[in-house]
């Protein structure tokens, strides 16, 4: 039985040697040996290079750590994540390649200024989400946009919070002309406070950028001229204009505290005062008030003695600053405006030569806390975002009389 079992193992160990030989052979016959050891080779080379190509564990705890400065939420990752894929990618683009088209809200983007940001959003392929009650804007603004399918209006008061999944947020909903603001000052205060609350919120929420549109008015009658934005201001609390002066310092607050409490991406933008086509006709604005009252033959009302002074932009270069300055790395905030000043009658003689040279003038009482100087330092704008106004008073103010001439004769 010993002999019989020792030739059984011998019989199969001679067995399995045969069929390794005979592989062997095989291997060496059909070629086979030649492809097997080209493929070790190549997995060898890959797995030694692999770590070399990997990214390294710092660079990504660096990218991270960014992402967490920029206002992740860890709520809502995949938002975030999105958000964030979107931009890491945009800036891998090569040159001549186009970015992905964002998804932007404009707040108050029925009004005068907002209507032309939308315009421009649109132009460079973006979708637009416009939220307006309309207390100040106009459908009409938007009218042309609306069988464009990459825009949606919203009638919405941003008093009330809202949900939508977007990219970047302007927020410009305030009522911005002393004739509407002081009309309901508890709402102007609210909107600034409770509007910025939740545009603020949604921002944190989304992990979208956030602009702020402030204005020169957060100076209030400066004691320092030009007023430069480390200017803090000589504001009355407790005056007729506050609900928005006040109201604006409080909404900055609120965006840097953000900005530094809960990571969310700000830019803050102080607008000094701007015309052009759409501003309505009797909002109280001074440019829009010696417009309106030339083109109907009624004499044109200068407040005060008149020698108080403003510095005017056209619509197109403050949209120009406004997207350059959301596009960019900059907080602010940043004045916007062109350095240009006018006295208020001098003003009035540049409309008499654009309308009418025979137009005249009435003198009423100045109005409370009235700024007697309102003029921008933009040195801070030129230098980091190399932006300047290119539109001059006597360039922009024809294009705005054309679009008040149609407006009023329509009223006609």
């Amino acid at each position: 039985m010993k002999q019989l079992h020792r030739q059984a193992s011998l019989s199969k160990q001679h067995r399995a040697h045969h069929r390794t030989r005979s592989l062997a052979s095989y291997l060496v016959r059909e070629h086979r040996l030649l492809f097997v050891l080209l493929g070790f080779l190549l997995a060898s080379s890959f797995f030694l290079l692999y770590p070399s190509l990997a990214p390294h564990p710092s660079s990504l705890s660096s990218a991270s750590s960014a992402r967490a400065a920029e206002g992740a939420v860890t709520r809502y990752p995949r938002v975030f994540s999105t958000a964030a894929a979107n931009s890491n990618a945009a800036r891998r683009l090569p040159v001549g390649v186009r970015k992905k088209p964002l998804r932007v809200v404009v707040t108050g983007g029925a009004g005068f200024v907002g209507s032309h940001l939308v315009d421009k959003l649109l132009a460079r392929g973006d979708s637009v989400i416009v939220v307006d009650n309309f207390f100040t804007g106009r459908k009409d603004n938007l009218a042309h946009h609306l069988a464009n399918p990459r825009f949606e209006l919203i009638r919405h008061d941003v008093v009330e919070p809202i949900l939508l999944e977007v990219d970047q947020i302007y927020h410009l909903a305030c009522p911005a002309s002393p004739v509407h603001y002081k009309f309901n000052p508890i709402k102007t205060i609210k909107t600034n406070v409770m509007g910025t609350l939740n545009m603020l919120g949604l921002a944190k929420r989304v992990g979208a950028r956030f602009l702020l549109t402030s204005t020169s008015e957060v100076y209030g009658d400066p004691l320092e001229h030009p007023q430069k934005e480390s200017y803090w201001g000589h504001v009355n609390p407790i005056g007729v204009r506050s609900c928005y002066d006040e109201g604006k310092r409080t909404a900055e607050t609120l965006t840097m505290d953000y900005h530094r409490g809960a990571g969310v991406e700000v830019r803050i933008a102080r607008i000094f005062n701007t015309y052009g086509p759409r501003m309505c006709l009797d909002d109280g604005r001074v440019v829009s008030n010696f417009v309106a009252q030339a083109l109907r033959k009624q004499p044109m009302t200068v407040y005060g003695d008149g020698k108080q002074t403003r510095s005017f932009q056209y619509v197109s270069d403050l949209v120009d600053g406004l997207v350059t300055l959301m596009e960019s790395k900059y907080i602010g905030p940043f004045n916007l405006g062109n350095p240009g000043e006018f006295t208020m009658l001098e003003l009035a003689q540049v409309v008499k030569e654009t309308i009418d040279p025979s137009a005249s003038v009435e003198f009423k009482p100045n109005t409370a806390d009235d700024p007697h100087m309102r003029k921008p330092d933009i040195s801070k704008a030129k230098s980091l975002l190399h932006w300047e106004p290119k539109v001059s008073l006597r360039q922009g103010l024809p294009r705005m009389v054309s679009d008040f001439q149609k407006r009023i004769l329509d009223e006609k």
